[in-house]
């Protein structure tokens, strides 16, 4: 097992650091998950023109923050000056790195040219075992595997996760001998899912149960009403990705099994 998956019980990710009132991807944002016990942080990424890691979900700054424009486009100082939800500075993926050193972070990688920037990002803060990398894209995942080398966690791409839905369907027809002959190598630790995908359903107990058969854990996103939860928990899922990371933390809690991992500190969001 890598060392991410390393936790007691289901994973707990606070998706975008969470919603407890706090502007998406925002250090107070990932500083109340944290103060709420999380251990797991979710995140993504996008470079700016000259090369400086952010996290960050959109290509464009204008849904959540006071500014316009493609970060792809604009420099770091230009893209440093907007505020999410016009007060929150928006967060290098290094600086919550440091911010919070017991935390493991999820990180989804947007677009191709924030793959360099990601790797060595981990490779200054020697974050190798506390960060998993998922992404849309399997050249991006197959761009960051190439750069990082097998120390570096990943999640399936979107053709293997297919693949691994079709081995589920499969596998209630072929007899487990057959199975364990079939078997080929995947290239991440988990599979990060939604329950359904264009109305088709993804996530079923066949679709875990081969998972694991594979040696790979099954985390889903993003699921907030309690009811899906416990479903997805009865299941037999690793994970689950959670906006409302309140009501995750109380389900998982009622069931015997959140572990409060809050620890750390925090630290003023800083410059490149």
């Amino acid at each position: 097992m890598h060392p991410f998956l390393d936790h007691r019980g289901p994973l707990a990710f606070a998706h975008r650091g969470g919603d407890l009132g706090h502007p998406e991807n925002s250090l107070a944002a990932f500083e109340a998950a944290v103060a709420l016990g999380y251990r797991y942080l979710e995140t993504d990424v996008h470079a700016t023109a000259d090369g400086v890691l952010v996290a960050f979900h959109d290509t464009r700054l204008d849904r959540v923050t006071d500014r316009a424009g493609t970060i792809a486009e604009l420099p770091w100082r230009t893209v440093g000056q907007a505020r999410i939800g016009g007060t929150e500075p928006i967060p290098l993926l290094e600086d919550l790195l440091g911010a919070f050193p017991e935390a493991r972070f999820n990180v989804d990688v947007k677009v191709e040219p924030a793959v360099r920037p990601l790797v060595e990002a981990i490779r200054r803060t020697d974050a190798w075992d506390r960060v998993c990398v998922g992404g849309f894209s399997d050249t991006r995942l197959a761009a960051v595997r190439a750069a990082a080398g097998p120390r570096l966690a990943t999640s399936l791409g979107p053709r293997e996760v297919a693949r691994l839905r079709l081995h589920s369907l499969a596998e209630t027809l072929i007899p487990e001998p057959l199975l364990r002959e079939r078997r080929a190598p995947w290239s991440g630790v988990c599979a990060q899912v939604p329950e359904r995908h264009r109305g088709v359903r993804v996530v079923d107990r066949a679709f875990v149960r081969t998972a694991h058969r594979h040696g790979l854990q099954v985390h889903v996103w993003t699921v907030d009403d309690p009811t899906r939860i416990r479903a997805l928990l009865d299941l037999g899922v690793d994970g689950i990705m959670a906006d409302r990371i309140d009501v995750l933390r109380d389900v998982l809690g009622e069931r015997g099994c959140w572990t409060d991992g809050s620890s750390g500190s925090s630290t003023v969001i800083g410059t490149p």
